[in-house]
Formats: structure tokens, C-alpha cells, sequence
């Protein structure tokens, strides 16, 4: 192989709060780079949509638990591990960390970096209210929005958020966060 021409893997696990922009950059890797995407919440959803169950957050936290509770703390951690560890891509962007059992595993895959995305909580509403990915999003206030806030899932985000070794403020326009995700990407390849 031709070195001149080999990257590395470069697995860019990213943690934030609700509608901080983690969906975004991972979807401008994924644009730009050819970036091979996975989401935490992506094999809930599949299990949710099987069992014809709706796809919102109460329904994703319990299902998360549950499968937590009975097959171990870091079950999905380690399907996520093994999903990047096999991807043959040499940019790969994971949405959705949010427990300290989700990156368990992920820190030992070579290339893994851990992200902390982050944005004020008046932002992070607004985007909530405009995109609507969860079936509960646009008939949300921002006092449920805010309560929201002391879930299980998102009082861990901050714990995981201390271990991150690249950080984006996304509170500025779009092009800003995609130079910051640019300069990420030149700054671990």
C-alpha cells in the first residue's frame, strides 16, 4: 500500500444535550467525507419499529434501560464497538453517546475521539421545535423541553462530555459549524 495516499481510521463519537447539532455534523462527515454513520438511538429505533411501538423519546429511554438492565450496561456499547471496529471506512461518525457505558468499549477502537458538542439551551429548543425527528418534538414546550433536561440520559451526557478529546460550540450558523468540524478532522488525520 501506498502510504502517501493511506488515512487512518478516524471514528468521531459525538456527545451532547437534545438538538445541540450532534445529527448535523455527523451528516456533513458523512456528505463530505464519505463518513460511514451510526446512532446509539439507530438499533432502538430498529426495535421500536419492529415491535410497531412509536419512535419517541420515552419510548427510546425505556427500551434503552431495559436492554441495559437485562443484558448488561454496555450491551449497546458493544455493538457499536463492533459495528466501527468492522466498517471498512476510513471516516466514521457516531451520533448519539451519552452514558460513560457507551464509550467503554468505543475508547479502545484505534481512531476513536471522543467530541463534545454543545449549545445554549435556547438554540438547542428552537432546533428541537423546527426539526421534529422524535414524534413528540413539535408539540413540545420549552418548560417540558427544559425539564426534559433531568432524564436519566441527559444528566449523563455532561459526565461523558468531561472525557472529550475535540470540542465544537455550535452555537453559531451552519458554516461555522462545518469549519469547526473541518478543522477537527485536520487536526486527528
Amino acid at each position: 500500500m501506498n502510504h502517501k495516499y493511506y488515512m487512518p481510521k478516524l471514528i468521531l463519537g459525538f456527545v451532547g444535550q437534545m438538538a445541540s447539532g450532534k445529527g448535523t455534523a455527523v451528516s456533513y462527515l458523512k456528505e463530505k467525507y464519505g463518513a460511514s454513520t451510526y446512532r446509539f438511538s439507530g438499533m432502538l429505533t430498529d426495535v421500536l419499529n419492529r415491535l410497531y411501538l412509536p419512535n419517541d423519546r420515552e419510548h427510546l429511554q425505556k427500551l434503552s434501560q431495559s436492554l441495559r438492565e437485562t443484558f448488561g450496561e454496555e450491551t449497546l456499547a458493544k455493538v457499536m464497538a463492533e459495528d466501527v471496529k468492522n466498517d471498512t471506512n476510513n471516516v466514521i461518525a457516531i451520533d448519539g453517546i451519552r452514558r460513560p457505558g457507551d464509550v467503554a468499549h468505543l475508547k479502545n477502537v484505534p481512531g476513536f475521539i471522543l467530541v463534545h458538542i454543545s449549545a445554549d439551551i435556547e438554540k438547542r429548543f428552537e432546533r428541537l421545535s423546527k426539526r421534529g425527528e422524535k414524534t413528540d418534538d413539535l408539540s413540545k414546550t420549552f418548560e417540558q423541553f427544559k425539564q426534559e433536561h433531568n432524564n436519566e440520559a441527559e444528566i449523563k451526557i455532561e459526565e461523558v462530555a468531561k472525557d472529550a478529546i475535540g470540542y465544537i460550540n455550535n452555537n453559531g450558523g451552519i458554516s461555522e459549524l462545518y469549519k469547526q468540524l473541518d478543522k477537527l478532522v485536520d487536526k486527528f488525520t
